[in-house]
């Protein structure tokens, strides 16, 4: 991994372990094992960074949430296979962690990468959503939008109650109640 990338991903972990003030540009050079001279040779400053970090962040969200939607099966199944895959539920979501971040959504440049994703993220769901109503999976009431919407929130209010609790089930418990309306749908 060249310097550039060792940079990035540093900055990447840093930003979900810390936030933003909390990450230093001296803490991600120390991380990165990367000069001054490097960081700055690749970026402007530690904005400039941190977008490409947080842009890295959102990409590979997104990315694995198509690697589960994108997969053969039910709505249901396809949703379930995103919401149950792997996570490191008590670090929290390193894109949704970032919204809470005063800093962060105090710059057009770095919240915007946070907006865009879960933007896509609702959308692709409420687009699994309305090809499993077409299908005759869910009823016709079913609002794939407003039940995409849900689904984003309770994903990451699960991950906001699972840190607060210091255990994971309460991800799950989440998880586990908005599958239930799901089939019930």
């Amino acid at each position: 991994m060249d310097a550039s990338e060792r940079l990035i991903e540093s900055t990447r972990e840093l930003l979900w372990e810390r936030g933003y003030v909390g990450t230093s540009p001296k803490v991600i050079q120390e991380r990165a094992g990367a000069g001054q001279g490097s960081m700055y040779h690749h970026f402007s400053g530690k904005a400039d960074l941190a977008r490409a970090a947080i842009e890295r962040s959102a990409g590979e969200l997104r990315a694995e949430a198509e690697r589960q939607l994108a997969t053969p099966g039910t709505a249901v199944e396809r949703i379930t296979a995103y919401l149950r895959r792997e996570r490191d539920v008590l670090k929290g979501c390193p894109v949704g962690r970032l919204t809470q971040d005063p800093d962060v959504m105090a710059d057009p440049v770095l919240h915007a990468p946070l907006g865009e994703t879960f933007g896509w993220l609702r959308d692709r769901l409420a687009g699994v959503l309305a090809e499993g109503r077409d299908r005759g999976e869910f009823g016709p009431e079913l609002a794939p939008a407003e039940t995409a919407a849900t689904i984003v929130a309770v994903l990451q209010g699960g991950y906001v109650l699972a840190k607060a609790a210091g255990d994971t089930a309460e991800f799950d418990r989440a998880v586990d109640g908005v599958l239930a309306l799901l089939r019930r749908a």
